[in-house]
């Protein structure tokens, strides 16, 4: 089917935003609709999109800028305190998919026709899109499960870091190895020499020039002339690695790497993401679109081997070189399952492959088809990984035993005390005041190395995720008198709630939020009350901005009472003591009444006790530990807490209506 350029635009957006919907909707990364868009309007399937050169340059340009955001993540200062992981699990965890993809490369290249033979320098490029593995999908996954700051959630970043930068010299070699063999060592020692030179220039030179013209440009503050300076820069980079004979990615990189070190590093990260989004997406549907569907049905048997195989392969390659470098088997086999699907520069690498005709064309339709399988399922295995840890690691229960047991221990002679869940910034900020107060608490925290530091310190800190059940009980929730979740997470938070939620019901949840759009969410799991941080931020602003102005701090502080009270329920009036007379007298007041045995009200509706008449409101019923829900029907019992609000007279009234 022919469309003219705008109809095929259509098409491509059209079919694009149909499957991220699906996919979305599917609670999958966006990028598996991507290729699930190229296959289905590919010339192999519906026929709606044909390969061109049009196409191609823009992917091209999709994998440019994905490059010049990994050279905006890159961070010499995080390398050097990760390099053991990196530059040895990650670096070994590469070197040795290579090795094995030459092996298994050799052994069966006598088994197969003739024309499925694949030469060393193939395999060698197999195997460095094999080595890659999904950090979408992965860093997705490992923080829904609240695992990024684990022990094994530590281990995957590092590795994940460094098959980002071995993409680099990957995207240099393999175009070289398309080369006759017996001008195949100088066409690589000229290569690299002339990356040298290139990145050289670029690195030196680049970074003297970088933040002064930056600064040019940004003193005409132009958010028009910053965006085309950017993608100037990006592109320009780019051709110049081209020029010299290296890939375009490789220049968008070291652009990258130069504005990370600049003060603008953030803002051009987001200008350039909506760029970067959208052609890498046509990256991935162009990627789609190479895979034969016919073919791979034809030979699913062949399709089948190529899924399981190297993802078994890659899962217990990983899962051994972690525990060679120390980590416990539950930690090893986890890092191997995350890490063993394909990647998105696995697609990169295996593209650029089969342009140099360093693998046959057949074999590349399947090895895509089980790459675009192994990251379907991943994030399946990742869900499941637990489950298959305490099968395969027979004592990765006993180890979550002793961090159970040593948490318990810690919180055995604590009562009333406080949980919280998280101990960053905002966790230690309220430990601190619980401890000024002489109120206990007990933290857990997922960073191994902030749980160490703190508990050197004397602090009452464990490793253990509060989303976890046996954790909860384990801190004390049966005994404990609140909890409170520190970091802004919802889904995490949601998690959270439902466990307090099945274990101590009564218990008040405090919940931190960025901001007030999952309230409501929240407040039905059963949070007590919920503070979001951006409304804070922006009343405390407010009230110091009004205060420079010259409006009194009397009015300003009304203000900024009448705000909270319009968000938090608890927040709502004050408690009145002798301190306070004569002071905020415009202000309502609360003022708790408690129902004994032989009390009027206790046994009739609350409707009926007729409190309106007062001009004064009922904030809060408390039965037991429990706030309850209350209505006009709402049947008062003995040992009820009401809490009245309104002015000093209204509540008096209410008093006696409630009392007499």
């Amino acid at each position: 089917m022919t469309f003219s350029p705008l109809e095929l635009t259509l098409v491509l957006l059209g079919s694009a935003v149909l499957g991220v919907v699906a996919f979305r909707m599917m609670h999958l990364p966006p990028m598996l609709g991507y290729l699930a868009v190229g296959i289905l309007i590919g010339p192999h399937a519906l026929g709606w999109a044909m390969e061109s050169e049009a196409t191609h340059g823009l992917a091209e340009f999709g994998v440019v800028f994905l490059m010049f955001s990994i050279g905006l993540e890159f961070s010499l200062p995080k390398l050097l305190a990760m390099r053991g992981i990196v530059f040895g699990l990650g670096l070994a965890q590469v070197a040795f998919t290579i090795v094995a993809t030459l092996l298994f490369g050799w052994t069966i290249a006598t088994q197969l026709p003739a024309h499925l033979h694949i030469s060393w320098q193939g395999a060698f490029a197999l195997g460095g899109a094999l080595a890659m593995s999904s950090t979408a999908i992965v860093v997705k996954m490992l923080t829904e499960r609240l695992e990024l700051e684990s022990e094994h959630g530590r281990k995957i970043i590092g590795i994940l870091l460094f098959q980002d930068l071995a993409v680099v010299p990957l995207l240099i070699m393999i175009p070289s190895l398309g080369q006759r063999p017996d001008a195949l060592a100088e066409t690589l020692a000229w290569a690299g020499l002339k990356a040298v030179i290139v990145l050289t220039l670029l690195l030196f030179v680049g970074h003297r020039l970088m933040r002064g013209w930056f600064t040019i440009v940004v003193k005409r503050r132009s958010q028009e002339l910053f965006m085309l300076n950017l993608l100037l820069i990006t592109l320009g980079a780019a051709w110049i690695t081209e020029q010299a004979g290296l890939s375009l990615a490789l220049g968008a990189f070291v652009a990258g790497m130069l504005i990370s070190e600049t003060e603008y590093k953030h803002q051009v990260e987001e200008d350039i993401k909506p760029f970067r989004d959208v052609l890498l997406g046509l990256f991935f549907i162009t990627v789609g679109m190479l895979l034969n569907v016919s073919m791979v049905i034809d030979n699913w048997w062949l399709v089948l081997i190529l899924l399981i195989g190297p993802v078994l392969v890659k899962f217990a390659l990983i899962a051994a070189l972690a525990k060679l470098f120390g980590s416990s088997d539950g930690v090893s086999i986890r890092t191997g399952l995350a890490l063993a699907q394909a990647g998105e520069f696995g697609f990169v690498l295996l593209n650029l492959a089969s342009g140099n005709k360093l693998i046959d064309p057949f074999l590349t339709q399947v090895v895509l088809a089980s790459m675009v399988l192994s990251m379907l399922v991943a994030p399946f295995i990742i869900a499941k990984s637990d489950q298959i840890v305490m099968k395969l690691a027979s004592n990765d229960w006993m180890m979550q035993s002793l961090a159970l047991t040593k948490i318990a221990s810690r919180t055995m002679s604590t009562n009333k005390h406080v949980i919280l869940a998280g101990f960053g910034r905002s966790g230690q900020s309220l430990a601190t005041l619980l401890s000024e107060e002489k109120i206990d608490y007990h933290a857990l925290d997922l960073d191994p190395e902030r749980v160490q530091v703190a508990q050197a310190a004397g602090l009452q800190v464990s490793y253990g995720d509060a989303a976890r059940r046996e954790s909860l009980v384990a801190a004390g929730i049966y005994r404990a008198s609140a909890v409170v979740i520190t970091y802004a997470s919802t889904p995490s938070a949601l998690k959270v709630l439902h466990q307090v939620h099945l274990l101590a019901p009564n218990l008040p949840v405090l919940v931190r939020s960025h901001d007030d759009t999952d309230l409501d969410a929240l407040k039905a799991a059963g949070a007590a009350e919920v503070v979001p941080e951006l409304m804070e931020g922006s009343l405390m602003l407010a009230s110091h901005t009004l205060v420079m102005l010259g409006v009194p701090l009397r009015k300003v502080v009304h203000r900024v009472q009448a705000a909270r009270e319009a968000r938090y329920a608890s927040l709502r009036g004050f408690f009145h003591g002798f301190s306070d007379v004569g002071e905020d007298a415009d202000l309502d007041r609360l003022h708790p009444v408690t129902l004994a045995e032989n009390t009027p009200s206790v046994g009739k509706q609350l409707g009926q006790c007729l409190l309106a008449d007062s001009g004064a409101v009922v904030a809060s019923i408390r039965r037991g530990k429990q706030v309850i829900e209350f209505g006009p029907e709402t049947v008062l019992a003995a040992g009820d807490v009401v809490v009245l609000r309104g002015a000093a007279d209204a509540v008096a009234r209410a008093e006696n209506l409630l009392l007499r």
